[in-house]
Formats: structure tokens, C-alpha cells, sequence
């Protein structure tokens, strides 16, 4: 089996995975368990090949994943802008990791939940590595 059940049955498995990478996408940093985040991870790391691709066809498929949720809101002067998953996606996420090919998240280990000793971690987009001049030169 190429895949973790997680204790549910596949539609309810489903939409757990699907709230959890549009959490990913636009809270950029989850606290989730283990075994969820290395699911979730996979299925994040796909959504964001999708948005490098950029095409109508690409789009489509991510927009049969991802939830149709506000990511942010902003306001200028005159007026104010409204972004959802899809569109932060395309437009902010993949952008960052043009340069990138794969490994687009990581998982970080934290201690045992509280109440049932659960192992959790931390499931967050890797930051865009910056190399400075100085490093570069020598």
C-alpha cells in the first residue's frame, strides 16, 4: 500500500488531508502528528510542482484538491485585495521555489501530545535559502 490510512475510512481520510495542505498553504507552518505530516508532506510538495507548472491544466488539478478558503486579506489605499488558497499558490508559494526541485517541506519532531502521548510535529515550507555575495565569492 503506497499510502497510510490513518485510522479512517478514504473519504474522511480525504478531507483530513485536504483541510491539512490548505492549512499548510496558508498558514505556511502546521503542528499536526507524525504520521500525518508525512502524509500531508507528499501531498503539499505535489500542490507545489502543480503551481511551478502554472498552466490552466495545473491549476485545474490543484483546485480539485485544495479547499476553496480565504488565505489573506489585504488592504491599500483604494482597494481591498482578496486571495484564496489557489491564488496564494500560484502567486506567492510556487514562485519561491522556482529554483528549488523538490523538498519543498520539512518535518520537524516535536515531544509527545499531552493527552494521549501522541508524537507530533511540526510540518512548515522551507524558507527560501538566500546565498550572499560574500559567500559566493570566495
Amino acid at each position: 500500500m503506497a499510502y497510510r490510512k490513518l485510522g479512517r475510512v478514504s473519504s474522511q481520510r480525504k478531507a483530513m488531508l485536504r483541510d491539512l495542505v490548505s492549512d499548510l498553504l496558508i498558514n505556511e507552518r502546521i503542528v499536526t502528528t507524525v504520521t500525518r505530516a508525512k502524509e500531508v508532506s507528499s501531498i503539499a510538495d505535489k500542490m507545489i510542482t502543480l503551481g511551478k507548472r502554472g498552466d490552466l491544466h495545473a491549476r485545474r488539478q490543484a483546485a480539485t484538491f485544495v479547499r476553496n478558503e480565504l488565505a489573506t486579506v489585504s488592504e491599500t489605499e483604494d482597494e481591498i485585495i482578496v486571495q484564496t488558497v489557489l491564488q496564494k499558490l500560484f502567486s506567492d508559494i510556487a514562485p519561491r521555489f522556482a529554483e528549488r526541485n523538490g523538498g519543498y517541506t520539512r518535518v520537524l519532531k516535536m515531544g509527545p501530545r499531552r493527552g494521549d502521548g501522541a508524537p507530533m510535529a511540526v510540518l512548515e515550507l522551507v524558507e527560501k535559502t538566500v546565498v550572499s555575495e560574500d559567500e559566493d565569492a570566495e
